[in-house]
């Protein structure tokens, strides 16, 4: 080659090796992530042939973690946030301290400092945000309570961390290391000389002045820059804003606040929830959200010794079950000890049993600090790639645990758990119902609707449907999972099944096989498949009616059994005609005039 490339290199050769061995381990049933990660020990120091820049991979990473927690923000608020710190702040101190002490026991059987134990028992007990995220986002949790208490506890978790991060070197000579010389121009570095309680003092400062600057200014300029670049007409300057705002507010909260990235870019995120345009700001920010949190999977793996497994062979071990086994313990106990769900404690417990760039970055700094031995910051990197590897699997162990730990508890969920969700009804009608992941851990409730129209999504085109049909009453339910559009629904009285309409339970619940009509209003044309073999299935009489994007679409969904596919485009294409000429086309035949109607 002509001259060096490795920021290119490391892309083609990090994203092509994860496409190849994403695909394999797919083809297999096993997570993609697993396929990443493998790709990122093939492209690391440790093993023959190339070699990607592991700063380059980190940095990369590190934008796919920001762009993750925008992503987030964008579907949380303020109110989302606060309504889950009763269990959020507790339940992540109670964790964090278990799991340190586990560390500092391991640390001492192994021979090291007391200091050493704290930075080791501290890395293993951050959850990486990347992993929980996305398998919030895989089961589809991320909107419901569940989801919004593990992103809380995440929240509480990071906020321990950079506070961990500015103590440490103030406190490096207390704990037997030697304090760092900070070169860089960050903020995030406090002298010593303050003291601990006035570097403690401090830091909470410039965490406070953050989250006011960013509720007083944000909430005002980030909405308006959103709404003006809009009005411009320019996708490319929508786009371009979005990812503006994301990089931006990331990096000036760690440069000026003292706020790790993933912290600024999920309160940008949660500030932009506001506008209007948050719907359209997550769809184009999402291409680049999967391509560099790839990256970031690949990454981890190019700091992965495979070596390492048959030298440190017990102490990975010990290691790894202090992330899996007590990390999620301490998690079940004290979710169910604020007496939620079962399921809600096995999922968190599930979500939690992992560790990552936090982890990462308080090894580095516990080696520079000369608090940590290298052997572990070894033991760290192994822990974080095999429980990553595990997680997957740690998910299934909960789903067969959850009818077992119910059984012994005598009952499948708190009675008031169970109770119908919506408006009091009169005698003769049904009140609605709820198949809430969070709520309900059985088949949900089965409405008693009979000659109704099945209402699958209620966004931009569900809604409009929605409100015709309840303008020409006809009964109807929708089958959603978003639960700020649920809340609403019941609130308007009408009859609803939170949950994936693709997920066999709670499409039962809708009774397809006593229904009139399936109306599929959401864009997904895979998902809308499964839900028309389904709906066909249960009753071969009823009437589907789905939406598509394209021409392709709309023969998959009419050879899976649907009557009628509207595609968008065509249908403005119609409206644009009939406005033009006065006339309507079918596009299949002539144009059929209509009857004008008079000014």
């Amino acid at each position: 080659m002509p001259h060096d490339t490795p920021l290119i290199a490391t892309i083609v050769a990090g994203l092509g090796l994860a496409f190849v061995f994403g695909a394999l381990t797919n083809r297999f049933r096993i997570p993609p992530l697993v396929g990443y990660l493998v790709a990122g020990v093939l492209v690391g120091p440790n093993t023959p042939g190339f070699v990607a820049d592991a700063s380059l991979a980190n940095e990369l990473a590190e934008i796919g973690v920001i762009l993750l927690m925008f992503g987030v923000g964008l579907h949380f608020s303020l109110k989302d946030l606060l309504s889950v710190r009763a269990i959020a702040v507790p339940g992540a101190i109670v964790q964090i301290g278990f799991a340190t002490l586990l560390g500092v026991g391991l640390a001492w059987l192994l021979g090291w400092s007391p200091g050493a134990g704290l930075v080791f028992g501290l890395a293993l007990s951050v959850a990486s945000t990347v992993v929980l995220l996305r398998a919030l986002q895989e089961r589809r949790l991320i909107e419901t309570e569940r989801g919004r208490i593990a992103v809380g506890w995440l929240i509480v978790e990071d906020l321990a961390m950079v506070l961990a991060l500015v103590l440490l070197p103030a406190l490096a000579g207390v704990l037997g290391g030697q304090p760092q010389v900070d070169d860089h121009e960050s903020l995030l570095s406090l002298p010593a000389s303050y003291g601990i309680w006035g570097v403690v003092g401090v830091t909470l400062a410039k965490v406070a002045a953050f989250v006011v600057v960013m509720l007083v200014v944000g909430r005002r300029v980030i909405p308006w820059i959103l709404h003006y670049v809009a009005h411009t007409g320019s996708r490319e300057l929508f786009r371009l804003a979005v990812l503006a705002i994301a990089l931006g507010v990331a990096f000036g909260a760690a440069k000026l606040f003292g706020v790790s990235l993933a912290l600024g870019a999920f309160f940008a995120g949660m500030i932009m929830s506001e506008s209007e345009l948050s719907h359209r700001a997550a769809e184009e920010s999402l291409p680049l959200r999967d391509a560099f949190s790839v990256l970031f999977f690949v990454s981890v793996g190019m700091l992965f010794d495979p070596f390492s497994l048959i030298s440190n062979g017990l102490p990975i071990l010990a290691t790894l079950a202090i992330i899996i086994i007590g990390k999620s313990i301490a998690a079940f106990v004290i979710v169910i000890a604020f007496r939620y769900p079962i399921a809600t404690a096995l999922m968190i417990s599930a979500s939690l049993a992992q560790i990552g760039e936090f982890s990462f970055i308080l090894a580095e700094l516990g080696v520079g600090l000369k608090l940590l031995p290298e052997q572990g910051r070894d033991l760290i990197l192994a822990g974080a790639i095999l429980s990553i590897l595990l997680n997957p699997l740690m998910f299934l162990v909960v789903d067969w645990m959850k009818p077992w730990l119910e059984k012994r508890a005598g009952k499948a969920a708190p009675a008031e758990e169970r109770r119908p969700i919506g408006p009091a009804t009169e005698p003769g009608q049904v009140a609605s119902v709820s198949a809430a992941p969070e709520k309900e851990d059985g088949p949900p409730p089965r409405t008693t609707l009979a000659g109704h129209s099945i209402l699958i999504g209620y966004g931009r085109v569900g809604s409009l449907v929605g409100a015709a049909l309840k303008e020409a009453a006809l009964p109807f339910l929708v089958i959603e999972d978003a639960d700020k559009t649920l809340a609403k629904l019941r609130d308007d009285g009408v009859e609803t099944i939170a949950g994936n309409a693709a997920n066999a339970d709670v499409f039962a619940a809708a009774n397809p096989e006593g229904a009139k009509r399936l109306i599929l209003a959401i864009p997904n044309a895979f998902e809308a498949g499964q839900i028309v073999l389904r709906a066909r299935a249960a009753n071969p009489a009823i009437s589907i009616i789905a939406r598509a994007h394209s021409d392709a679409e709309v023969e998959h969904l009419k050879g899976l059994g649907a009557d009628i596919v509207i595609m968008g485009e065509r249908e403005i294409a119609r409206g644009i005609v009939e406005v033009v000429t006065g006339k309507t086309t079918d596009w299949a035949g002539p144009a059929v005039e209509i009857n004008p109607q008079p000014a």
